[in-house]
């Protein structure tokens, strides 16, 4: 018969794996860079990317999209280049457009934001919506669109996105600031 100790080590390393476990951190910060323009973003854990068609307007746009999920949110950006600000400005334009349309009878604050070495047209801005009441299933959602020109002359167009409540009330914060232009 083994000694009462050894007996209830196999059952000790379960439990104090399972305790490390309920401690690891919900945010795992890392700077991840979304495209060959040069965008470095802080996300809160491993990233996906995924590439999609968007309707912004009358075109289909190819959007690169980088994200993850993290303390009860999803972390994104979304990428595109246009070929110029003309162009650039109507499919932000678009952009947030469509967004507005799909937040139905939540409560959207917009507002100008500031993104250093954005673009000042299209201008960088800002949307937040929050659910009605008895909107139960309804998600709280961060948006920030902004863009940047490029040398060879195209403009890459960005969205941020938190979608849902992060479980720290300073991730939002943390993601937004953590986007770093060349």
């Amino acid at each position: 018969m083994p000694p009462p100790v050894v007996a209830f080590f196999p059952r000790l390393v379960l439990a104090a794996a399972a305790l490390l476990a309920a401690c690891s951190p919900a945010f795992n910060w890392r700077e991840v860079p979304i495209t060959g323009a040069g965008l470095v973003a802080m996300l809160p854990c491993k990233a996906d990317r995924a590439t999609r068609a968007l309707p912004l307007g009358a075109e289909s746009v190819q959007v690169d999209m980088t994200g993850c999920e993290a303390g009860g949110a999803t972390f994104a950006i979304a990428h595109a280049s246009a070929t110029g600000p003309e162009q650039a400005e109507a499919w932000l334009h678009a952009w947030h457009a469509a967004t507005r349309g799909q937040l139905g009878e939540a409560q959207v604050t917009e507002s100008r934001a500031s993104v250093q070495r954005a673009t000042a047209v299209p201008a960088p801005l800002q949307l937040d919506a929050q659910p009605q009441q008895q909107q139960g299933a309804a998600t709280q959602l961060q948006v920030l669109w902004f863009a940047q020109s490029q040398k060879d002359g195209t403009v890459a167009l960005y969205q941020a996105t938190v979608l849902g409540r992060p479980s720290s009330a300073e991730a939002s914060k943390t993601f937004f600031e953590g986007l770093r232009l060349p």
